[in-house]
């Protein structure tokens, strides 16, 4: 394990995903688990992420897009939540749920829109 990258994932992943939900992921760490949760941070957080040839509000777009397409809407959930962190606004959100519907399909696009909805609506209020 590359400990720098490792470290620099964590830190993107709290940064994106929110300490809560990683340390809900940690917490249910097991050894059976153990290595694929190494992978996430060191890999995705920290080698793709950690990439600053793309800031993260794009990577954010593109993860909303690929999620949406592959109909991951528990990971989708908690993309657009990092979407938002990233300073996605709601309506900025509603354009790209809108060429989702368009690319991906009008059924994928029902889906997005129910899960973002609440999302968007609970961050608003705040």
């Amino acid at each position: 394990m590359d400990q720098k990258t490792y470290d620099a994932g964590m830190k993107m992943r709290r940064q994106v995903a929110g300490g809560e939900y990683v340390d809900k992921a940690m917490a249910n760490m097991t050894d059976f688990n153990k290595d694929f949760q190494r992978i996430v941070t060191q890999y995705a957080w920290g080698e793709c992420w950690g990439d600053d040839t793309l800031p993260p509000r794009e990577r954010s777009i593109l993860n909303l897009g690929m999620l949406a397409a592959l109909g991951k809407m528990e990971e989708f959930q908690t993309h657009l939540r990092g979407a938002m962190t990233n300073g996605m606004t709601p309506n900025e959100i509603r354009a790209v749920l809108t060429q989702i519907s368009v690319y991906c399909g009008i059924p994928v696009g029902v889906d997005c829109f129910r899960v973002a909805k609440p999302i968007v609506e609970a961050a608003q209020k705040k």
